[in-house]
């Protein structure tokens, strides 16, 4: 592994780099579910594709984990694509990747940002996005219900006028296992995040404005703009399967899109060996097609 950094907007961002090496090689950039930092999800796919001839770049968006960025714990969602966006062109930069063919692998939430860059940036290989949180009102229906949704809305309204007038930060934690006014709330959730902040090693915060740009944030509308080929590994065991179901329709009947739909439970894809073998197989095998 090799620690790079690269610049988004005059914002430092920091990342793990697995598989360079000697020649010209594919290359992957990665991005992680809601909060997440890279020493997750994302270094389980870039260990293994490393292995298999890609370069691939496990990288902490802004505001988390070692890259740079104030406020800490922000969720930013326009921020997070010029991350990504940031992170393809350094990996078309460098003289061991090939420019054409470069890719992006999303990790839930991170599906969502990956659509966006994926229909903004000229030249994506292909997309692979695994266990999806897909974007749009619906969905947030389903997840938060009319009055969570209206309530962190409005808390995050708040929050961010506050910040703005006066550069003071709200937070709550980012996860919690019985409190609903929190990032990512539930017990199944902050099973698998609370051990990561008892080590250490991951932050259980959360800037309440972040609810201001998350919450009307969307993805539907760059799917049905989609020119970048996608594969799509999801489940009725899977966060939101119908939100994801909605983006595979929503893209144009041209492009070439594959589903890989089986009963995976959604975390089994951040660190259960035999799920992210499969997806990653799905996923090399897509981006060599």
């Amino acid at each position: 592994m090799e620690k790079v950094k690269f610049n988004s907007a005059g914002v430092e961002l920091t990342g793990d780099l697995y598989g360079a090496g000697e020649g010209v090689r594919p290359a992957v950039a990665i991005i992680g579910p809601m909060t997440y930092q890279k020493e997750q999800a994302p270094t389980q796919y870039a260990r293994r594709l490393g292995l298999q001839g890609f370069v691939a770049l496990a990288y902490d968006s802004r505001y988390r984990g070692e890259s740079a960025g104030t406020p800490r714990g922000w969720e930013n969602p326009a921020h997070k694509v010029e991350d990504l966006e940031a992170a393809v062109d350094y990996l078309r930069a460098r003289e061991d990747v090939d420019p054409d063919q470069v890719s992006i692998l999303a990790i839930c939430q991170g599906a969502s940002i990956a659509f966006r860059a994926a229909a903004e940036l000229d030249g994506v290989k292909a997309l692979a996005t695994i266990a999806g949180h897909y974007r749009d009102r619906e969905g947030d229906l389903e997840w938060l219900g009319e009055d969570g949704l209206q309530a962190r809305l409005a808390r995050g309204e708040a929050a961010k006028a506050k910040y703005e007038a006066t550069g003071e930060v709200d937070y709550v934690k980012a996860s919690d296992p019985v409190d609903m006014n929190v990032g990512m709330p539930g017990g199944f959730v902050f099973d698998w995040y609370g051990p990561w902040a008892e080590r250490g090693e991951w932050e259980n915060r959360y800037a309440v404005m972040s609810d201001a740009d998350l919450l009307h944030y969307e993805s539907l509308s760059a799917a049905k703009s989609m020119t970048t080929p996608w594969l799509m590994i999801h489940g009725d065991n899977c966060f939101l399967p119908n939100a994801a179901r909605r983006h595979m329709q929503a893209v144009p009947s041209k492009l070439p899109a594959k589903t890989v739909w089986d009963d995976t439970p959604h975390l089994a894809y951040y660190d259960q060996p035999d799920a992210i073998d499969r997806a990653t197989s799905e996923v090399i095998d897509w981006f060599i097609r």
